[in-house]
């Protein structure tokens, strides 16, 4: 029973990491550049922490996996995304190393910071959505979900964007 507490309180822990991360990319248009910046590389460490390290093996979902609607239209990951890239300025723009692409390029691949962290956003929101509105009944199920999005898709994201955030704030002022 222990167990199953302690766990019950990782998720909602991330969940809670999970509604910040998002609250600050929807604010970010009022947001100071630096502020979002710092609040970035405060949760992206945290974020990627829990997803990895919450096993989806300790975890035990009575239902077949359902299917979850998704809560970010594109109309709305685009704003996410506009917001983020208008704060940033010049500085959204990154070499991305991982893209796969670039074994068969001669040429850097750009990638950009905003989309990085809008993609992201995407399941994080979803994950949280979902919490939210079945009242932390499918709170298993929607890590399930998202933890399986993070380990084929959104780990990679963040890592590279936590580089380029980093990058960006002590490359120094010229």
């Amino acid at each position: 029973m222990t167990e199953e507490l302690n766990i019950n309180q990782r998720l909602l822990h991330l969940t809670s990491l999970a509604v910040e991360y998002c609250s600050v990319c929807e604010n970010a248009r009022e947001m100071e550049r630096e502020e979002f910046i710092n609040r970035m590389l405060d949760l992206l460490p945290r974020i990627y922490w829990e997803f990895f390290d919450i096993s989806g093996e300790e975890l035990f979902s009575l239902e077949e996996f359902p299917e979850f609607s998704e809560y970010v239209d594109e109309d709305y990951y685009e704003s996410i995304r506009r917001y983020i890239e208008m704060l940033l300025g010049p500085d959204d723009t990154f070499l991305e190393t991982f893209e796969e692409d670039m074994k068969y390029s001669d040429t850097p691949i750009a990638a950009s910071i905003a989309e990085s962290l809008a993609d992201i956003f995407q399941p994080l929101f979803n994950f949280a959505s979902i919490v939210k509105d079945t009242e932390g009944e499918r709170i298993v199920d929607a890590f399930l979900e998202c933890k399986g999005e993070f380990e084929n898709y959104w780990s990679q994201t963040l890592c590279n964007v936590l580089r380029a955030l980093n990058n960006v704030k002590y490359r120094g002022v010229e």
